[in-house]
Parts: structure tokens; C-alpha cells; sequence
């Protein structure tokens, strides 16, 4: 299955933060650079225009995903695991 390496995000940094471990089922990645890197992955975020809604505004940011030294199998895998985390509202 083709996943997206970059996409948009309406979600906060901290809550980003604290699923992260359990959508990458790593609790020991590090961050370097602006990147957060863990075995094999890497992944950029960055913040982008806030989604308002009237006075309503919501964070958002893109999200960039790197491979290195995973085969085919565990980067489908690792994208299968973090996007069921990170999915909203059915989409």
C-alpha cells in the first residue's frame, strides 16, 4: 500500500508529541536538526497557516516522513501504526 510521505496536519505540537511514541511504537527517538528520528525513520514537523473557523483557530503543521534502511515491508509497517494514531474523524 502507497501511503503519503507529506501531508498536512491540524494537530498541535504537544499533542503530536505525546502520541508519537505510541504511533511509531518507539518511546526513545530523539529530536535533531527540527527532525524527530527514531530506527530507521525521521520526520519533520513543520507549522503552517492555523484552519479557523470564525474565532476558532486550530494549530496545523506538515508532516514529512523519511525512510532509511527500512525495506518496503517495514516502512508499510511503521506508516500502517502511525497513521491509525494520528488519523481523525473517520478520513
Amino acid at each position: 500500500m502507497k501511503f503519503p510521505l507529506c501531508y498536512e496536519a491540524t494537530i498541535s505540537r504537544a499533542e503530536f508529541l505525546r502520541t508519537l511514541p505510541a504511533a511509531t511504537d518507539e518511546g526513545d527517538f530523539r529530536e535533531v536538526d527540527g527532525r524527530f528520528e527514531g530506527r530507521g525513520w525521521s520526520i519533520r514537523l513543520t507549522p503552517i497557516v492555523p484552519f479557523g473557523v470564525g474565532m476558532v483557530r486550530l494549530e496545523r503543521h506538515r508532516v514529512e516522513i523519511e525512510f532509511d534502511g527500512l525495506t518496503p515491508e517495514e516502512q508499510d509497517r511503521f506508516m500502517r501504526r502511525f497513521t491509525l494514531y494520528f488519523q481523525r474523524g473517520g478520513g
